[in-house]
């Protein structure tokens, strides 16, 4: 059986069984698709399901009156978009598709079952939760502290080994759908400000750039000019020593 980016994923935080694997796969069932660039649910809606994306590419973002807009996270396939949204009344963000994208619609009752059924992917879950929260501070960090440079650096490893981590990395490249507006978003620059940091990386031999490809050919190169550092990703197998059922 191949299983989808969700059990990859959160088989970096706890030994799944071949049960917890197929039923992650279960939960994945009710799929729509999204076009790119439309909202997948905005800002004001009342959250019906956990959304969980799984092909494709989307963002977390909140706007001005005067439209302006901050992207504050990127979700690749496997992640799920605010794992207890259901708990609140209306959306005080907005979710956006930035390609195509293949939603599953996750109900209460099924995720639920699924916490009260397999304790390990409970666990797992609980791991997804603080490194969703880590990335958080991390960007932070990065629009309080980082140069641009080193902003735009940081934005690209670490999406880069998010996507290793789902095996959607081929050998030292990747899928890059986001234009310099949606770094701009993400990084708190302008698009001519992302524009010249892009083409001076290009220039340092850092990253190559064509159509819709990234290719990092130095990724330990590209980090050490972020200051990049991936132990909040916390990709190192953490939570395995807490595992349920051993």
């Amino acid at each position: 059986m191949t299983f989808g980016p969700l059990v990859l994923k959160l088989a970096a935080f706890a030994r799944l069984s071949q049960d917890d694997r197929a039923a992650l796969d279960r939960l994945a069932r009710n799929q729509r698709d999204i076009a790119p660039r439309r909202d997948l649910i905005r800002e004001g809606d009342q959250p019906r399901f956990v959304h969980l994306i799984v092909d494709g590419w989307a963002c977390r973002y909140k706007t001005l009156p005067d439209g302006r807009r901050q992207i504050v996270a990127i979700f690749l396939p496997g992640d799920l978009c605010d794992l207890n949204v259901y708990v609140l009344r209306e959306m005080d963000h907005s979710v956006g598709a930035i390609t195509r994208l293949r939603v599953a619609d996750i109900c209460r009752e099924d995720m639920a079952g699924l916490t009260e059924a397999h304790p390990r992917i409970t666990q797992a879950l609980w791991w997804h939760e603080l490194v969703t929260a880590a990335i958080q501070r991390e960007w932070t960090l990065n629009l309080g502290q980082r140069s641009a440079y080193e902003r735009i650096a940081h934005l690209l490893c670490e999406l880069f080994m998010r996507l290793q981590l789902v095996d959607l990395v081929r050998a030292d490249s990747c899928d890059f759908p986001m234009t310099q507006n949606d770094i701009a978003d993400a990084t708190g620059l302008t698009p001519v400000h992302v524009n010249r940091t892009l083409q001076e990386l290009r220039r340092a031999g850092l990253i190559v750039l064509q159509g819709r490809t990234l290719t990092i050919p130095d990724l330990k190169a590209l980090q050490a000019a972020a200051l990049f550092s991936a132990n909040y990703l916390h990709l190192g197998r953490d939570g395995r020593h807490l595992d349920a059922n051993d």
